[in-house]
């Protein structure tokens, strides 16, 4: 959350536009939501983090 206005990645560009509409918080509790989606597909797959390149 520290650095997404330096970043211009995907992830980073849809945690500033939800920054913007919904406030800090809720972007904050947005991004672990997500991680966590992430996360528990990653472990139920038995697959690595894939990085995709926008």
């Amino acid at each position: 959350m520290r650095y997404v206005e330096q970043k211009g990645d995907r992830k980073s560009l849809w945690v500033k536009a939800v920054k913007e509409r919904r406030g800090f918080n809720k972007a904050a509790v947005a991004l672990a939501a997500k991680h966590a989606r992430i996360l528990w597909a990653m472990l139920s797959k038995g697959t690595e983090y894939q990085l995709v390149k926008a």
